[in-house]
């Protein structure tokens, strides 16, 4: 008898390869599997909803969300939580990316705002991750009137630790190195995989999560097994319960078969 879990995947570099932008055949059958023996499926990503537009081939097997790594989360048109950066945070870090000139992508609650003066945004969000959507951005002035739940300035590792003194409320979650994702404190895929067990009444103990940058650590480790795909960096990989091959070797369907769940 197969095992029925609630499955929590990571998109980029997890669920959709860096080198097609596309979901493996693989993966669309193992998830199409899964969900037929019982399995949940769930996405958690760094992406805003709005650019949440490369899983087309899999939308209809999707429970819920977890999306700007777990500031917000929801199952349909129903909110399982929100937690918005603080204003006095918020504007710490905009001013700091006009001061200092690097890019950023402020996430509202409803849009996204672009201030790319070095050519980060477009370069590495549109040439190297295929992200579309992106010209749906607004003007930053309109989404700092809403709830900001993700901050994602384009600066080098070693600059976050200095401004992240400045940003009290917050946590950073690099999945690049380019560029790294400024959530509230609480807001992280972990908590999220913990909002949704709420919400959805499934033991958090009974699921398992895939990833692969370093804002997956938390899930990997809050999740009842956490799966590191074979393409993770080295600090994921030693954090996982298992490491299964890259997404581009049927990472997903290999590990789905090795927990018996497909």
């Amino acid at each position: 008898m197969k095992q029925q879990y609630a499955l929590f995947f990571d998109i980029d570099g997890t669920l959709v390869s860096f080198n097609t932008h596309q979901i493996p055949s693989s993966t669309i059958h193992a998830l199409t599997q899964a969900k037929a023996n019982g399995s949940r499926v769930y996405i958690a990503t760094g992406r805003p909803p709005v650019i949440i537009n490369n899983i087309d081939s899999i939308s209809h097997l999707i429970d819920g969300f977890i999306t700007t790594n777990g500031a917000l989360c929801f199952v349909g048109d129903e909110l399982v939580c929100c937690n918005p950066i603080p204003k006095e945070d918020v504007m710490t870090c905009v001013n700091d990316a006009k001061e200092k000139g690097y890019s950023i992508i402020v996430v509202g609650r409803k849009d996204v705002a672009i201030l790319d003066p070095t050519g980060a945004v477009d370069r590495i969000f549109h040439q190297i991750l295929a992200v579309k959507d992106l010209d749906k951005a607004v003007p930053l002035e309109e989404v700092l009137q809403q709830d900001i739940l993700q901050l994602t300035p384009f600066f080098p590792p070693e600059y976050e630790t200095e401004l992240l003194a400045r940003l009290p409320n917050c946590i950073s979650g690099r999945w690049h190195p380019e560029f790294t994702d400024i959530t509230a404190n609480g807001a992280d895929k972990g908590k999220g995989i913990l909002a949704m067990a709420r919400h959805q009444g499934f033991d958090p103990k009974h699921t398992i999560a895939f990833g692969d940058g370093g804002n997956d650590t938390s899930m990997i480790l809050q999740a009842g097994i956490g799966i590191a795909m074979g393409n993770a960096i080295e600090e994921l990989k030693q954090q996982a319960d298992y490491v299964t091959t890259s997404v581009d070797e049927d990472g997903i369907l290999n590990a789905l078969q090795h927990f018996n769940v497909i």
